[in-house]
């Protein structure tokens, strides 16, 4: 987990209710393992839509643009 938060960062109570929703979405077994944490790139997403900055402009505390923009 990042040092810095976010106003637009999930606390561990809304962590707790979304996390079993994305994980029973993503009970497909094809495709490569996952490398970036979900709750790093679920951040990034409200980051991006909190702030209106652009894809390339994320911050670097965050998984890349393009691996946020994926699975956005």
């Amino acid at each position: 987990m990042r040092s810095e938060l976010y106003e637009s960062d999930l606390n561990d109570d809304q962590w707790a209710l979304l996390a079993p929703l994305l994980e029973a979405a993503s009970k497909k077994k094809s495709g490569r393992p996952r490398h970036a944490d979900r709750r790093e790139i679920v951040n990034a997403i409200f980051y991006i839509l909190k702030t209106g900055c652009q894809w390339r402009q994320l911050p670097r505390e965050f998984p890349t643009w393009s691996t946020v923009y994926v699975y956005y």
